[in-house]
C-alpha cells in the first residue's frame, strides 16, 4: 500500500537532527527523501558515538530511515548544476544553513524557485531570518537556555536543567513538518510554492503553551516547580514502597475518587480541598499527606487500584523498562529493518498509525553515499561522467 506522500519528492541538506527527523517524517509517510551530503565528511551525526554498530552512529540512525543518500560539493559551478537538475523535478527542499549561506551559494528560495515554480523551501534555523539574532548559530542546548525552558525545568532549589534529548530540535522537526504539509495543501490550489522560515527559538517559545501562558496573563515570571504541576494538585511524583510513581489527578471528580483510593474520602468534603483552587493554596499540607498514604504499598499494587478508579497514574519507567512495556510492544514502536551492515537493526517505531495509508519501512538508514551513483544516473548522467565527478571532487 502507498503512503500518503507517495508522489512527493524531499531534497534534504539538512544535518543532525531537527531538518532530517522532519524529513524521516515525510519518508516514513511515504515521500521519497534524497539525504545531501557533503563530498567529503557528511552528517556530523555519523560520527557522533558511541554507541556505534558496526560503524554506523546510533544518533545518525535515529533519524534517517527511509531515505537515499547522496554525496555533493554544493561549492562547485557543477555540483549546483545537479543541483538544479534534482531540485527541478521535486517538491520540497529542507535545509538548515545559517542564515544567508544559501543565497551567497547561488542555491536560496529565490534562485530556486526560478526552475521550479511550485518548489517550496522549508529553511530551519536557530533565531530564523529576521531579528538581531538572525545571524547566529542556535543549537538545541543553547536554545534551551535563552528560551526560558531551562529555567522551569528542574528541582526547585536546584540548578536550571536541559530536557534529557533535544526537545527543541524534535518540536522543530514537527512544526517543519507541519508546515510543509499546509504548503503542499496550499500549492495543490494554487500551484504556487513558497519558503517556510522556521526557528528553533520561535519552536521553542511556542511550545511553552501553559506556562508562557500564566506569564503572559499574571505578569509573575515562572519558577521550577521540580515535578509539580503550577496549576494543579495533586498532579506530580510520589515515592511508593518500592519505587516512585507518578500520580495526575486532572479535576475535581477525579480528586474525589483518587482520595477514594487512599481510603481517606473525607478529604474531598473539606472546603481546603474541595476544588483545585482551594488545592494549590493549601497544597504543602495535602501533598503531606498523599505521601504518608502513598508510601504504604508498592507502586505495582497502587497502580491496579488507581487504573481501576481512573485515575492517570504511572510508573517512573527506565528506557529499557519502557521498551518492555507490553503497551509499547502492542503499538509496534520497536522496529526491525534489515541493513547492509547491522543485523536486525531495531529502530523506534512511527507514532501515526493511518487506517487507509499507514507509514512504511521501506530503506534502511542509508550509508554515507550509498545512492550517489544510481540518483545520478536516475536525472540523466552516464558512467563516465559520474568517475569525473569523482575525479573532480563534486561527489
Amino acid at each position: 500500500m502507498k503512503g500518503s506522500l507517495d508522489g512527493i519528492r524531499i531534497i534534504d541538506v539538512s544535518r543532525v537532527l531537527a531538518g532530517p527527523f522532519c524529513s524521516m517524517i515525510l519518508g516514513d509517510l511515504g515521500a521519497e527523501v534524497i539525504k545531501i551530503e557533503h563530498y567529503i565528511s557528511g552528517d556530523e551525526t555519523r560520527g557522533w558515538g558511541p554507541p556505534f554498530v558496526n560503524g554506523e552512529s546510533a544518533y545518525y540512525l535515529c533519524a534517517n530511515r527511509n531515505k537515499q543518500s547522496m554525496t555533493l560539493n554544493l561549492k562547485t559551478d557543477e555540483g549546483k548544476k545537479i543541483f538544479y537538475k534534482l531540485v527541478s523535478s521535486s517538491d520540497v527542499v529542507v535545509q538548515n544553513f545559517k542564515s544567508g549561506t544559501l543565497e551567497k551559494m547561488g542555491l536560496g528560495y529565490s534562485q530556486l524557485k526560478m526552475k521550479n515554480r511550485g518548489l517550496i523551501m522549508a529553511s530551519i534555523t536557530g533565531f530564523g531570518s529576521t531579528g538581531p539574532y538572525k545571524d547566529l548559530s542556535g543549537y538545541d542546548y543553547i536554545i534551551q537556555a535563552m528560551s526560558g525552558l531551562m529555567s522551569i525545568t528542574g528541582e526547585v532549589d536546584g540548578s536550571p536543567m536541559k530536557v534529557g534529548v533535544a526537545i527543541t530540535d524534535v518540536l522543530t522537526g514537527l512544526y517543519t513538518c507541519i508546515g510543509i504539509l499546509s504548503a503542499l495543501q496550499f500549492r495543490n490550489k494554487s500551484g504556487e510554492g513558497q519558503e517556510i522560515d522556521i526557528s528553533l527559538m520561535d519552536c521553542q517559545v511556542s511550545s511553552l503553551i501553559n506556562v508562557a501562558s500564566n506569564y503572559l496573563c499574571s505578569g509573575v515570571t515562572p519558577k521550577r516547580m521540580g515535578n509539580q504541576h503550577p496549576n494543579i494538585v495533586p498532579y506530580q511524583v510520589f515515592t511508593a514502597k518500592d519505587g516512585d510513581l507518578v500520580v495526575a489527578v486532572g479535576n475535581d471528580e477525579q480528586f474525589k475518587r483518587f482520595t477514594a483510593v487512599l481510603g481517606r474520602p473525607e478529604l474531598a468534603e473539606m472546603e481546603e480541598f474541595f476544588h483545585n483552587e482551594n488545592r494549590l493554596v493549601n497544597k504543602e499540607k495535602l501533598i503531606a499527606i498523599c505521601e504518608g498514604i502513598l508510601s504504604e504499598k508498592p507502586k505495582k499494587e497502587w497502580k491496579e487500584q488507581l487504573d481501576a478508579a481512573g485515575i492517570p497514574n504511572g510508573p517512573i519507567n527506565t528506557v529499557a523498562e519502557m521498551f518492555e512495556d507490553p503497551q509499547i510492544k502492542a503499538r509496534e514502536m520497536v522496529v526491525e529493518l534489515e541493513h547492509p551492515l547491522i543485523d536486525n537493526l531495531k529502530l523506534t517505531g512511527s507514532p501515526l498509525k493511518l487506517s487507509k495509508t499507514p507509514v512504511t519501512m521501506r530503506h534502511h538508514p542509508p550509508l554515507y553515499g550509498e545512492h550517489t551513483e544510481s540518483l545520478l544516473e536516475s536525472i540523466g548522467y552516464n558512467p563516465e561522467e559520474i568517475k569525473k565527478f569523482k575525479q573532480n571532487n563534486i561527489i
